[in-house]
């Protein structure tokens, strides 16, 4: 492979607030080739994530549409100095333009989290709400498929001169993911601070606009991701999903016990029972407690906390998220009002929260395992 043939097809590309491609631009640090290998050393103008994920994917699609379709390319990405100078230290502090975030969390897997938290976001868009919903199940993101978007690619704009994410919208809803900027069958293999520095990209790089609440749906289990969000933004409240099931229980008890912890101190809402009871298409009168019978309501009255409400497990929820529609949205169904009846219900609680309690601030770690926090 000859150089200048390479050199030519990577001025097919501009990064993101460049007038000039990035061979006159000066943006290209270093160009080794190899055999059939290219290694292209390139410097963004943006520390986003989704600008130096668009840098790369361009430089790949440029060498292989312009010079060599066979091409094994390597393309390593630094931020300039002055862009990170520049990147605004937002973390820590309010979220401009967004009034209530809630997280959704679950003490295990399997739950059914992730389907309760796009259908909290669906129907309170549905009720009028502006809602914004970002998926921080950073190795397991579902939301794209969830709401019919698996393709989609959020777009960069310019706010007050700064390139940032304009989420994805769907349903009223907008939406932010991993899932957004990997392949499919792409497994995201990240140590801890990557996937933190993933999630404040997500919230902080994206110009949300103007939120009445914006949903974050987490990992299972209490981790990084968790510690990451509440040192980065003030949670309004948190809502806990389980199952009937002893394990799940057990599990949510410590989901509960991790936000009520002095150093994190973030009001939970309520806790919301999935998968109650198993209703058949054919008789739709008939309930059968597959996984126990009133486990999350036993637990919210030994926690002290509401129980928003009992969500059926039935074909017709599996179903709508395969195809990319909440079953929220399926109007005059009883899953359908079931969703309606918990969204009002953590409307209520959240309010009264409001009402009582002094806003939420931000978490200092200082210790690992919650041992010793102080608040900012």
């Amino acid at each position: 492979m000859e150089n200048n043939v390479i050199r030519q097809a990577l001025t097919h590309v501009t990064a993101q607030g460049d007038t000039a491609n990035i061979l006159d631009s000066g943006r290209i640090r270093n160009l080794q080739i190899f055999g059939d290998e290219v290694v292209v050393d390139v410097e963004c103008p943006s520390p986003a994530l989704h600008i130096k994920k668009k840098l790369e994917v361009d430089i790949l699609k440029a060498i292989h549409d312009h010079a060599y379709p066979k091409a094994k390319v390597k393309v390593h990405v630094t931020v300039a100095e002055n862009a990170k100078e520049q990147a605004p230290q937002l973390r820590g502090s309010e979220i401009p333009g967004v009034k209530n975030i809630i997280a959704v969390a679950s003490g295990k897997g399997g739950v059914g989290k992730s389907t309760v938290a796009a259908n909290l976001a669906a129907g309170l868009a549905k009720m009028g709400f502006e809602v914004g919903l970002v998926d921080a199940d950073i190795y397991g993101p579902s939301m794209p498929i969830m709401f019919d978007v698996p393709e989609a690619r959020p777009l960069s704009i310019q706010v007050n001169g700064r390139g940032m994410m304009q989420p994805v919208e769907s349903y009223g809803v907008k939406i932010l993911s991993i899932g957004f900027f990997a392949q499919s069958n792409q497994a995201v293999v990240w140590r801890g601070p990557m996937a933190s520095k993933a999630l404040n990209q997500l919230i902080w790089d994206s110009y949300w606009g103007e939120l009445d609440f914006m949903i974050v749906d987490l990992p299972p289990g209490t981790g990084d991701i968790h510690l990451s969000l509440v040192q980065s933004v003030p949670l309004t409240g948190a809502v806990i999903v389980t199952t009937p099931q002893g394990v799940s229980l057990a599990d949510a008890r410590k989901g509960v016990a991790m936000f009520r912890m002095p150093t994190i101190n973030v009001p939970v809402l309520g806790l919301i029972e999935n998968m109650s009871w198993f209703t058949p298409a054919e008789l739709p009168e008939n309930r059968y407690y597959i996984f126990g019978k009133d486990g999350g309501k036993y637990l919210a009255e030994e926690l002290d906390i509401p129980l928003l409400g009992q969500i059926p497990l039935v074909q017709s929820i599996r179903e709508s998220g395969d195809v990319g529609r909440p079953a929220v949205l399926q109007e005059g169904t009883p899953v359908a009002e079931a969703f309606k009846d918990v969204i009002r219900r953590m409307v209520e609680e959240l309010m009264i929260r409001n009402e009582t309690l002094p806003p939420t601030e931000v978490t200092r770690i200082t210790t690992m395992a919650g041992c010793s926090a102080v608040k900012k």
